[in-house]
């Protein structure tokens, strides 16, 4: 153990006792430990809340991300709806997350902080008054003792001076004995010098002895007052490693997420989603909807038309809403006019068509009904004439580069009717024109 020194009292310290001068200061130095402790919980929990934060953002992007890929991805039907309540996890697994965050920084952190406060006092000189407190009344508890612990030092430091001075004393005095050249007066003084000697290590030795019991009667009263001063400060740290605990339980409640009930209630929801997933449901619903239980127009005998130089396929009927011009239909009137959606003739405007006309019907667009030109096979582009603004009733994103995305309220222009498929093409105000689906829609009064 190396030595140390207490300026105050200018004692040695030779031990790590408490009971040693100036050992009470590592008691001292805890107070201003546990106004750094607090700073440092502090910052414990606020790094935790950035991380809680981010974990969050995280789950929250890669749930958008992978929700839009599954959705305009291949995968269909119940399994489609089993991947995407992975997403739905995700998102709500992030809001505990924020919860946690929240709880941490507005709860745990500003109690610990406000307590914080109110426990360690600032002075205007620097430092906390606690810990001045405690410094003052260690000091004025040990100085006493240490007052009488200094003349035992300086007492002790005499006796041993003496005891030292009388053997080399005796020393010198033997071996004058051998010395002929010295004289009986000489030897004689060399005697007296022992002989005082003696004495001042009688009298040193009294005086040591005595400062030695006056320290041991004043050492309980020491001892009690150090006691007292101890304990104030053990019970200053004892509140504050009650309140610690306290913190750290209501942390652990925070972050302990396997004991909310909406943690479990999401974990129990995406176990029932998956669950829910049918292989044979899914089987069945691409059977009937990209399968053999697809309706079909079988081609079946077309009579030829006198207005129309050749029969018009379903492909290019579909085409024509994509801009395509229609051409070799005869003219009745004046030249073709063309409109919003493409070219259509003068003979398609001028004419009169039924508007209940489907491929349902007839699944010959040129029948004997209409041979006699009372119908047009082409009443879907005719329809195109009659621009209305309509309204989004639901989100819709597109799946194909030809078909328009919107959100709900959006308005839009239809600028062609629902085809038999369910479709309508229209106009954004941006001007983008493409397909969407007819139910999303509602026309505006």
């Amino acid at each position: 153990m190396s030595v140390t020194y207490d300026d105050s009292v200018g004692v040695e310290v030779c031990s790590d006792s408490f009971w040693e001068v100036g050992n009470y200061k590592r008691t001292v130095k805890r107070i201003d430990d546990g106004h750094r402790l607090c700073s440092d919980l502090m910052n414990c929990l606020h790094e935790r809340a950035r991380i809680e934060k981010a974990y969050a953002q995280q789950l929250t992007e890669w749930a958008r991300r992978w929700r839009q890929l599954v959705e305009k991805g291949p995968q269909y039907g119940t399994v489609e709806k089993a991947w995407v309540s992975l997403t739905s996890e995700a998102e709500r697994v992030s809001e505990l997350h924020l919860e946690v965050k929240a709880s941490l920084m507005n709860e745990d952190f500003e109690k610990i902080k406000n307590w914080q406060k109110e426990a360690f006092h600032k002075q205007m000189m620097g430092g906390f008054k606690e810990t001045k407190e405690a410094e003052d009344s260690f000091r004025k508890a040990q100085k006493p003792w240490a007052k009488k612990l200094k003349e035992v030092e300086a007492a002790k430091k005499a006796y041993h001076a003496a005891c030292k001075e009388e053997k080399m004393a005796i020393s010198r005095e033997a071996n004058s004995k051998s010395d002929p050249s010295l004289n009986p007066e000489q030897l004689k003084k060399l005697q007296d010098k022992i002989e005082k000697c003696k004495q001042d290590v009688l009298k040193t030795k009294d005086k040591y002895e005595k400062a030695l019991k006056e320290l041991d009667q004043a050492t309980p009263q020491y001892m009690e007052n150090m006691e007292q001063v101890f304990e104030q400060c053990q019970q200053f740290e004892e509140k504050r490693l009650r309140f610690f605990r306290e913190v750290l339980l209501e942390v652990q409640k925070h972050l302990d997420l396997s004991n909310s009930a909406s943690y479990k209630t999401i974990y129990r929801d995406l176990e029932q989603s998956i669950k829910a997933a049918d292989a044979v449901e899914d089987l069945r619903w691409f059977r009937a909807n990209h399968g053999p239980g697809m309706a079909m127009n079988w081609p079946q005998f077309e009579e030829w038309s006198a207005d129309l130089n050749r029969t018009l396929s379903r492909r290019e009927k579909k085409k024509a809403a994509d801009g395509v011009t229609l051409t070799g239909i005869s003219q009745t009137g004046d030249q073709a006019v063309p409109n919003k959606a493409g070219s259509v003739s003068s003979y398609e405007k001028t004419q009169s068509y039924p508007t209940d006309w489907s491929d349902d019907e007839s699944n010959n667009p040129f029948s004997s009904t209409d041979a006699n030109g009372d119908s047009n096979p082409f009443d879907e582009d005719t329809a195109s004439g009659t621009e209305v603004r309509v309204r989004a009733l639901y989100d819709y994103e597109g799946q194909e580069h030809d078909e328009l995305s919107f959100k709900a309220g959006d308005e839009l222009t239809k600028i062609e009717d629902e085809d038999e498929q369910g479709w309508c093409k229209g106009r954004l105000d941006s001007g983008q024109v493409g397909l969407y689906p007819a139910n999303y829609v509602e026309a505006i009064q």
